[in-house]
Parts: structure tokens; C-alpha cells; sequence
């Protein structure tokens, strides 16, 4: 997959202007170039660029397109169980 360069995030900056907009989400499933990070760094506009392994991220915290494996069962030793009831 090619990266997302700064010409894409370039207009995509100029398809906000478009919709009277100051924010906006750029996605991909690759990495942004250096190029595109500095550009969105220099521009008024607010967009915020989610690469693939941040993408991959967010899916696994928040349930989204993922399937469970395996479940840990994690205990914890009850500090009061073995006091005495006097």
C-alpha cells in the first residue's frame, strides 16, 4: 500500500474549504509521509491523520471489526479472608 502523501492531505485540506469546514479526519491504512505530517502542522485547518497502526488501535480498544481469542482470568488475593471475626 503506498503511503499517504501530502498532496492527498493537501486536498483533502482544500475539499474542507469546500463544505465551510475547519476540521476533519484523514485516514489510511498505511503511514503518513513526513511531507503530509508537516503540511497539516503549517495549515490553519484542524485535521488530524490516523495512520494504519493507529487505526489498528483504536479497532482493538474499542471492539470494532475485531473478534476475541482468549480471555485472562485474573485474580486477586482477598486481604480480609483470613482475618479473624472476633
Amino acid at each position: 500500500m503506498l503511503p499517504s502523501a501530502q498532496p492527498d492531505v493537501q486536498s483533502f485540506a482544500g475539499s474542507l474549504e469546500g463544505q465551510w469546514s475547519r476540521k476533519g479526519v484523514f485516514i489510511t491504512t498505511s503511514y503518513f509521509t513526513s511531507d503530509a505530517q508537516e503540511y497539516v502542522n503549517r495549515i490553519e485547518k484542524r485535521i488530524v491523520l490516523i495512520d494504519g497502526q493507529e487505526l489498528a488501535t483504536l479497532m482493538i480498544d474499542h471492539g470494532v471489526g475485531v473478534t476475541e481469542v482468549r480471555s485472562v482470568k485474573l485474580l486477586r488475593l482477598n486481604d480480609t479472608y483470613f482475618e479473624d471475626e472476633a
